[in-house]
């Protein structure tokens, strides 16, 4: 399997990964964790929950662009450096991503959104740019 793959994989984890302190803030809640309704305690989460939440979304938002990325780049038969480089750099912007949006850092969290987006671009672009 070749690099670029093994960041769609990681990539997949992370959406729900994410998703860890979300549950952890669900089952905080004084009811406990509601799995007749999850959605409606979710929406009612604030702080760091509410953050997981919303970088647990955002990582669902982010994976397709990317998984779709790295098949124009496979499909033209585009590889090498730059495509590799382009799937790690995408799978670290979205690390920290999770992270910075979850300790409440809003600059960071948005610079790597927009270099996690660059990437997905670029990996579309892939036969322009090898």
């Amino acid at each position: 399997m070749t690099l670029p793959l093994w960041c769609v994989f990681i990539s997949a984890v992370l959406i729900f990964l994410a998703r860890i302190p979300v549950g952890k803030a669900m089952k905080g809640d004084a009811g406990g964790y509601d799995n007749h309704h999850p959605r409606a305690q979710q929406a009612r989460l604030t702080g760091l929950g509410a953050r997981a939440l919303a970088a647990h979304q955002n990582s669902l938002e982010a994976f397709p662009l990317f998984a779709v990325g790295v098949l124009v780049a496979m499909v033209t038969q585009s590889q090498g450096l730059l495509i590799n480089a382009l799937a790690v750099t995408f799978v670290i912007s979205r690390i920290l991503f999770i992270v910075f949006y979850c300790a409440d850092k809003p600059a960071q969290r948005s610079l790597c959104w927009f270099v996690g987006l660059l990437c997905s671009l670029l990996l579309m672009l892939a036969p322009l740019l090898v």
